[in-house]
């Protein structure tokens, strides 16, 4: 399952761990495991040191297990020490966690930490580059990032202050001190560009033309976009293109962008395999507004149910397109700008 990557907010009590200190050591040693295991980093090895390092637990001070309905709070200060166990064992879990409930509906979690080693190793970061996150959520993305490259090469912006405050909160505790920004993440960090790499983590409809312009030639940009990652080189401030990666991604929208998928009754028509098909649903929620299901269907059948990495995005003025198999080729769909 692909990671739902949200904010969170609220309290922090961090606890004193006091004699879980052990169990926090062997559970974070199981879950690097766990990742190597799933072969997320294995582009880029060096991550593993950094996830063996960053304790997660302290970026989850609490969250929610269950379903939706009748979820179960659990705290690192609570009174019950196998509640303080249950709730540690967890933070260790290679799953995203519910980071914040409102009025009965989950609209923030933690992202699922083999999903955010595959994006970090895709990011494919060197000594010395200045990183932008779009997303400061709980603060462990850029904790795991200035541990590799060092706070000072390391920007989070969050538009929502009690994000951006309880990140800066579990960031020093973990003792980390990148820069955490409060404002709109489309217009990025331009006092604090230029930018080697922008890493996002919420969903886009299209590429702010801002983070092209506060990246360096060459910059590499990587963000979820429709049900999936696109991975864009940037070759000048009006200018990017590149492949999605093979891997399926759920997060919310940027803060202010909705683009959900299409209408179920929409689908009625087509045969059900493939109307619950995930990569039939990507290529929906891509082509959203351009293709109609049925359009859609046709392309997916004669083009022979193409996979993720065959589709594309570019960025050129002020046109920017999604596209199959080749950025000039007969499949082409316009992006909002």
């Amino acid at each position: 399952m692909s990671a739902h990557a949200v904010h969170e907010g609220g309290d922090d009590g961090l606890g004193d761990l006091g004699d879980l200190d052990d169990l926090a050591a062997s559970a974070r040693a199981e879950l690097v495991r766990v990742i190597e295991a799933s072969g997320a980093w294995a582009g880029d090895p060096a991550w593993r040191e950094a996830f063996e390092a960053v304790p997660r637990h302290l970026f989850v001070p609490y969250y929610y297990a269950g379903a939706v309905s009748g979820r179960q709070r659990l705290w690192g200060e609570s009174p019950d020490r196998r509640t303080r166990e249950r709730w540690l064992r967890g933070a260790y879990a290679d799953v995203p966690l519910a980071t914040r409930v409102r009025d009965g509906e989950l609209v923030s979690s933690s992202s699922q930490p083999s999903l955010m080693a595959m994006m970090l190793t895709e990011l494919e970061v060197e000594d010395g580059h200045r990183v932008l996150e779009i997303g400061a959520g709980t603060g462990y993305n850029a904790a795991l990032l200035a541990h590799r490259l060092g706070d000072a090469y390391v920007t989070t912006v969050d538009l929502d202050p009690e994000i951006t405050e309880s990140a800066r909160r579990h960031l020093a505790a973990a003792g980390h001190h990148p820069v955490v920004v409060t404002g709109d993440g489309a217009r990025g960090v331009p006092e604090r560009a230029p930018f080697d790499r922008i890493i996002a983590t919420c969903t886009l409809s299209s590429v702010p033309r801002a983070w092209l312009a506060q990246c360096r030639p060459g910059a590499r940009v990587l963000t979820p976009f429709a049900t999936g990652l696109a991975a864009l080189t940037v070759l000048d401030e009006e200018h990017a293109e590149g492949r999605f990666l093979h891997t399926s991604a759920y997060f919310v929208p940027l803060r202010g962008e909705s683009r959900p998928e299409p209408d179920i009754p929409h689908l009625g028509a087509l045969p059900a395999r493939t109307r619950e098909h995930e990569l039939f649903r990507f290529l929906l929620a891509l082509t959203r507004g351009s293709l109609d299901p049925q359009e859609a269907y046709a392309l997916w059948e004669r083009e022979d149910r193409p996979v993720r990495e065959r589709y594309g995005i570019t960025v050129s003025g002020d046109q920017e397109w999604a596209w199959l198999d080749e950025p000039t080729g007969p499949y082409a769909w316009p992006l909002p700008v």
